[in-house]
């Protein structure tokens, strides 16, 4: 039978864009299906009503959403659509996924989060295993991250600094906020150390990309000078550049079809049109983001797999994790402050890029035995108006209005600064945390939307008031007012995994080592779905790696490389030139 592509990649984020390009790369035709839009770098423009108020660069919710169940507190669950509740389970729905609107935090995992069962024993209630792969299988393709997409900053030595194969990172700091000059001072007075946040942003041009601008406004908002490593910009530009690679805008994976032997022989997906289309591929790849990549698995039935693609052990969607923790601020008051501390307060743009892993293991006696700590990223509160300003229109009695509503905003905004901290820590994976087809509700395309179950282990409570204590007691050094924080088991949807870990027994696993299939020989996943537990920084640099990793045994499968690679000033002209293409 004839065949379309070498490689069908469904998805154009962090999972897809290493394998589009290392493919391409190898001489590989390959095929990249991406539900959404092609924006490039003038499309992102620092608005926060497109961006964060309405669905701009994410789908309306009236057309997709997602159906969630919470624990209802009588020992039963309760669901609600994403459209009623209005809680945006989507993030990033373009070329390049969500990495266009990442913040572009890049902490290595560290050796212990590949063996957390062995490391630190069984949590009761949690599915706890240990990796098929481990740091070092790893190691190379963080470095190649580093090298390829841009990954900028400074390696200090602290307790948990993992072990590196190069000394330092490609590319210098982005530029600091003076108030990362006060963290250093108060961690160290604390016996604490601080660490330079790595960023996956430039911070002067290269690899063919503008450096940053800093406007200030970066998580949560595209790039307009490509300094960010998106999966489009960094990736994708230079897979197709290499003229074996397509990208496919606003093609709508429905299902992929498999024939009576179990093997995926095509996919099946919806154009700009919902006109109905087929593409064929030697292999294929799934990298749909953690939940919609569950569930389009789910729906791919077929005469080997009745109860969906890969799906013949009752695996696909179980297992799936968040990243727990939680957040906090303190204020500091321009007011508290002599003139030049409040003049380098009031510096706008530059990042704070710090953070602290003090507490990665945690040996403290209400836990007895050490047990698995996690990261504190520190931040100023984002630059976004509404948002921030919405809260304020609440007093003691009720709306406040009118001039009083003025004065308690002009307050806000003009007397002080508010320096955040975010706790990152591991989601334990449990049974009550997955992925199913909901039987009611559907999308636009008549096709079943996902039910995500968000159930949360009590572990990852302990652990995250613990680090946020700690967190607290920095910012009191520091000399802040109103230290708060808060930590819960509601999920970040934007940090998701699992759903189709991978491990050696296909009977408790979806993929082998290699990420693909344990019963669908030419089918792989490769997005943040493999990973079984999810460590306790940002998932990005990791689901990047791997997925080069990944790619790299797919060219060995195909018969290694057909041409030498692109590389080089040629590959970063025709990146300039296609960041100016159309948004087809």
């Amino acid at each position: 039978m004839n065949i379309d592509f070498d490689v069908c990649v469904i998805g154009s984020g962090a999972g897809g864009g290493p394998v589009a390009l290392t493919l391409a790369e190898a001489g590989y035709s390959v095929v990249v299906l991406e539900k959404g839009p092609w924006f490039t770098e003038q499309d992102f423009y620092k608005d926060e009503i497109a961006c964060c108020r309405r669905s701009t660069y994410t789908p309306s919710l009236r057309d997709e959403r997602h159906v969630i169940e919470e624990e209802d507190g009588e020992g039963g669950w309760e669901a609600e659509s994403t459209f009623d509740s209005g809680w945006d389970w989507w993030n990033g729905n373009c070329v390049g996924g969500a990495t266009n609107v990442m913040s572009g935090f890049f902490h290595r995992m560290k050796p212990d989060d590949f063996r957390l069962l062995s490391a630190f024993g069984p949590i009761a209630g949690a599915n706890l295993v240990d990796w098929p792969i481990n740091y070092e299988d790893l190691e190379p393709y963080y470095d190649k991250v580093e090298k390829v997409v841009g990954v900028s900053g400074r390696v200090v030595s602290h307790p948990y600094l993992e072990p590196r194969s190069t000394p330092d990172f490609p590319f210098p700091p982005t530029q600091e906020h003076p108030i990362a000059g006060w963290i250093d001072t108060a961690c160290k007075e604390m016996g604490l150390h601080s660490i330079p946040v790595p960023r996956a942003i430039l911070p002067r041009a290269a690899l063919g990309r503008r450096g940053c601008e800093y406007s200030g406004y970066c998580g949560s908002y595209g790039c307009s000078s490509g300094a960010k490593g998106s999966s489009r910009a960094a990736l994708l530009s230079r897979a197709v550049a290499t003229r074996h690679c397509e990208v496919r805008a606003h093609a709508k994976a429905n299902r992929l079809v498999s024939d009576k032997a179990g093997k995926v022989v095509g996919v099946e997906y919806f154009d700009q049109t919902g006109s109905t289309k087929t593409v064929s591929a030697r292999l294929y790849v799934v990298a749909c983001q953690a939940v919609e990549t569950a569930r389009l698995l789910l729906y791919s039935t077929g005469p080997r797999h009745p109860d969906g693609l890969a799906n013949n052990n009752d695996q696909v969607g179980r297992n799936l994790v968040f990243s727990a923790g939680g957040s906090g601020t303190g204020d500091f008051s321009y007011a508290g402050l002599d003139r030049h501390r409040a003049q380098a307060l009031r510096v706008r743009g530059p990042f704070v890029n710090r953070a602290l892993q003090d507490w990665y293991t945690i040996k403290a006696k209400e836990f007895g035995a050490p047990s698995k700590g996690g990261t504190i990223e520190f931040l100023m509160r984002h630059p976004n108006a509404i948002a921030r300003a919405n809260p304020r229109k609440w007093g003691e009695d009720g709306l406040v209005w009118g001039l009083p509503l003025k004065r308690k905003l002009e307050a806000y905004f003009r007397e002080a600064r508010y320096l955040r901290f975010e706790v990152f820590c591991d989601w334990l994976p449990t049974d009550n945390c997955f992925v199913s087809l909901d039987p009611e509700v559907q999308d636009k395309w008549g096709t079943p939307v996902a039910r995500v179950r968000i159930g949360y282990h009590s572990h990852d409570l302990k652990v995250g008031h613990y680090l946020a204590d700690q967190a607290e007691s920095v910012l009191r050094e520091m000399g802040a007012d109103n230290v708060r924080s808060s930590v819960s088991g509601s999920p970040p949807a934007n940090l998701v995994a699992g759903g189709c870990r991978f491990g050696n027994d296909p009977e408790v696993s979806v993929l082998n080592a290699d990420c693909r299939a344990h019963d669908v020989e030419n089918l792989y996943v490769t997005d943040a779905s493999f990973m079984p537990t999810g460590g306790s920084v940002p998932y990005t640099w990791t689901i990047y790696a791997n997925a080069f990793r990944v790619a790299d045994r797919m060219v060995e499968r195909l018969g290694g490389p057909r041409v030498a690679s692109l590389g080089g000033k040629a590959a970063d002209s025709a990146v300039i030139d296609l960041n100016q293409g159309s948004k087809e």
